[in-house]
């Protein structure tokens, strides 16, 4: 069984809020791909950081595209980091 870093609630059909506890030890946030191209926003002001493939690590503001198969990962910070994660799904599924 898989576990994740994060506790997810469903918000509808394509999108969801994940929530990451500020106790996470930093070895849990790995870097990984994902299969369909993704949206996240922050819900609150935040000091994390996201790192996308052969880029320095950027700070979560506003909406962050993310490319399906591309690297990436979260980096800690202080506090709860809460995201609205949007899984667009390609026209040809639809």
């Amino acid at each position: 069984m898989v576990t994740f870093p994060f506790e997810e609630k469903q918000l509808a059909e394509n999108v969801f809020l994940r929530c990451f506890d500020p106790n996470l030890e930093n070895d849990e946030l790995k870097w990984h791909i994902d299969k369909e191209d993704r949206l996240i926003e922050p819900e609150e002001k935040t000091d994390w950081k996201i790192q996308l493939d052969n880029k320095l690590p950027d700070e979560i503001f506003g909406e962050i595209f993310i490319p399906a198969g591309v690297w990436h990962r979260i980096i800690k910070g202080t506090g709860h980091l809460k995201l609205k994660v949007t899984k667009l799904i390609p026209l040809e599924d639809i």
